[in-house]
């Protein structure tokens, strides 16, 4: 008699071998701890194989046989995957897993909305996200673990596709009562007699301190955070000034003081807002959908600090 087992079973089983708990898969699923548990005791059953070591205080380990069939239960869902996409290429129909990395600046001011707009309209569509530096976004775009990457034009590998959508200017922030804070523009040379508060992300942070280089200057960094709303609660807070391309929809820290973004005179050229795949990944319908649909709405996004127009 063949073996039974569906694929949810196979996902449950892979979540809870990576994440060492059913408590933990659950959280990362949001399917509740029994069902998870009763999937993986009906896989033990099917197939006659114990799975995990169960420690009370310490989750679950994978048994010997448990590390051999996880390994591959990830290709028969990898194949699966691939199988979805197939049909949706063949059909057309816009449907199937879609995961989307987005650049640690600007994925809690733009990725939800654009996600929701997205979602609303491809309702066959199963989106996850998360959110990375540069590098690790090209990283995981080359082992398949993303399939796009909402991101900027920097340091952009020759094996990776860069689909442009707009430019963002580089700005200085500061706090209300900072001194140049009622300055309409302000040069670099001018940034570098203060303190500054360094968003500090690989890759992005040489683009930013680029701007002082240029102007032979180099800034008091006494503040350094990876953490876009950090940086603008310590420059609201009076710790330093800091520059960045993108500027959220409130002039407000996320304590609640004031802040205020000035245009920054002989900075570096513009970013350009993105999206990152790999090549060929523009064949797949969903990938395809929601570059289509980011495009869209970028060329509506109020900038600086203006709402997002129209509809998301």
């Amino acid at each position: 008699m063949p073996t039974r087992f569906t694929l949810r079973q196979l996902e449950y089983f892979v979540t809870v071998g990576e994440q060492g708990s059913i408590a933990q898969a659950s959280a990362q699923l949001n399917v509740s701890s029994p069902s998870i548990s009763a999937a993986i005791s009906q896989l033990e059953v099917e197939f006659g194989l114990s799975l995990f070591v169960r420690k009370h205080a310490h989750g679950l380990n994978l048994t010997q046989a448990g590390r051999q069939f996880m390994g591959q239960a990830r290709k028969v869902l990898a194949e699966a995957d691939n199988l979805n996409r197939l049909a949706g290429s063949i059909s057309g129909n816009v449907r199937g897993p879609l995961s989307i990395g987005g650049l640690l600046t600007f994925a809690q001011v733009l990725l939800p909305a654009l996600r929701r707009g997205f979602q609303q309209k491809h309702v066959d569509v199963q989106v996850s996200q998360i959110e990375c530096d540069q590098q690790t976004l090209i990283e995981k775009l080359r082992r398949a673990d993303i399939d796009l990457a909402l991101t900027y034009d920097l340091e952009v590998p020759p094996d990776l596709e860069f689909i442009p959508l707009r430019s963002l200017p580089l700005y200085a922030v500061v706090a209300a009562d900072h001194p140049l804070a009622k300055r309409k523009s302000v040069t670099v040379t001018t940034l570098a007699d203060y303190p500054m508060v360094l968003l500090d992300l690989p890759i992005s942070r040489d683009y930013f301190l680029s701007a002082f280089e240029q102007a032979g200057v180099a800034p008091n960094i006494v503040e350094r955070t990876r953490d876009l709303a950090v940086m603008r609660s310590l420059v609201a807070n009076g710790f330093g000034f800091s520059v960045a391309n993108i500027r959220p929809h409130s002039d407000v820290s996320p304590d609640g003081r004031a802040l205020c973004f000035i245009s920054l005179k002989g900075a570096p050229r513009p970013l350009c807002l993105g999206v990152l795949v790999t090549q060929g990944a523009r064949h797949i319908p969903a990938v395809n959908a929601f570059i289509e649909h980011t495009s869209d709405k970028t060329a509506t996004w109020g900038y600086p600090g203006l709402p997002i127009t129209g509809t998301t």
